[in-house]
């Protein structure tokens, strides 16, 4: 500060350069209230505009703006990859499953697992309800009118098995099934139909409410093709009070004429 009350000008230490160029000049260095803030050189000689801190803020919320669009894209294409290849959740909109699962629970469907081991007899199962009639390659029908919403049921019967409904209960090459988990009343047929082989590349599946079902029994089902199966329902999570594993239970007592799955790479 000068006598009069003017701001100093002060001059930093010349920096030696080649001759001609700005490099050995005096830089101006303005003191305000405590803080020294660099005019840089203009072209002819003069002093330019200070170097504003509010630049170097700028450029740094920019920073952190890109950072946080990285890390909400990541986000959103690792969900995306949880959700298509390997777990879902889905919202339980039927009663056929009761006392299992009742209608408005959560769970979450194993999508990867499936791809690498077959269905089994018990495995709680979600998949699109639609119809193919011969070969599960044909364009499938949606003959039940859910417009489009999915049907979560259990397997009963795998392919090369025979099913057969009478007196009540259900059987599976000719054994009797011991079902502790089916809700209230006898099992039977929903139709004319009451025995069934299970082709190639199909499951036989039932709700565990069997008088409030439209499952593999109904003329409008069939056994479903293991191409429209979404996944194996393994963990219930909501409401938190029912949280629990969907366990897979035995039947020991029944064979299996189902063929054996290929080994991994075998011809």
């Amino acid at each position: 500060m000068s006598d009069d009350g003017s701001p100093d000008t002060k001059t930093a230490p010349a920096i030696a350069g080649p001759r001609g160029s700005q490099a050995g000049r005096s830089v101006p260095l303005d003191s305000t209230a405590g803080q020294t803030t660099a005019r840089p050189l203009a072209p002819d000689g003069g002093v330019g505009a200070p170097i504003l801190p509010c630049v170097v803020k700028n450029r740094r919320a920019l920073g952190c703006l890109v950072e946080i669009a990285e890390t909400l894209l990541l986000t959103l294409i690792i969900f995306w990859v949880i959700q298509t290849f390997i777990a879902q959740p889905y919202q339980v909109q039927q009663d056929s499953m009761r006392q299992t699962l009742l209608e408005g629970q959560y769970v979450l469907v194993d999508k990867l697992t499936p791809h690498f081991d077959t269905y089994s007899r018990g495995d709680i199962v979600v998949f699109n309800p639609l119809r193919r009639e011969g070969s599960c390659q044909t364009e499938p029908v949606d003959t039940t009118g859910g417009g489009g919403v999915p049907f979560i049921k259990r397997v009963i019967a795998a392919p090369g098995e025979q099913v057969s409904i009478h007196d009540g209960g259900v059987y599976v090459n000719g054994i009797l099934l011991d079902e502790p988990y089916v809700f209230e009343g006898p099992t039977n047929a929903l139709g004319d139909e009451d025995t069934w082989t299970i082709p190639a590349d199909r499951l036989f599946v039932m709700g565990d409410n069997r008088n409030n079902s439209t499952d593999s029994r109904a003329p409008s089902i069939g056994p479903i093709c293991v191409r429209d199966v979404i996944g194996k329902a393994w963990l219930r999570y909501w409401p938190l009070d029912q949280l629990g594993i969907l366990n897979t239970p035995t039947y020991p007592a029944v064979p299996s004429t189902a063929p054996e799955p290929a080994a991994p790479g075998g011809g």
